[in-house]
């Protein structure tokens, strides 16, 4: 399986990883994506984007595999409606309810090891 995060994405889009004329619009949805995980919680504290193929998935979280593939397909599905949005409405609100839950499923793994109280507290 492929680490790099920019050749991964650019497989699941049906681009071949040597292919590089969308390599910027690709890492720009990707960013985006990145964006909305540390909005939900996910990544690394100071947020995490990249520029090139050189970063890896374990560069983004490292060690746990269920959040890492929730976050793979995440990241996949935001920018394939992005850069290649299916041409039918129907497909097109189906991605945006897997995006949504998803959102909610990532949401609640990082729940699990990273709570926060909603009122502060330190629990």
């Amino acid at each position: 399986m492929e680490d790099s995060i920019l050749k991964s994405v650019k497989k699941n889009l049906g681009l071949v990883p040597e292919y590089t004329p969308f390599d910027e619009m690709v890492l720009t949805h990707i960013n985006t994506a990145f964006s909305t995980l540390y909005q939900l919680g996910v990544g690394p504290d100071a947020g995490f984007s990249i520029t090139d193929d050189t970063k890896v998935w374990d560069d983004f979280i490292d060690g746990d595999e269920v959040i890492v593939n929730a976050c793979k397909t995440y990241v996949y599905l935001r920018v394939r409606i992005l850069f290649d949005p299916p041409t039918t409405s129907f497909v097109l609100a189906a991605m945006k309810e897997q995006l949504q839950e998803y959102e909610w499923r990532i949401s609640i793994l990082r729940e699990t090891t990273d709570w926060v109280s909603p009122t502060g507290e330190v629990v």
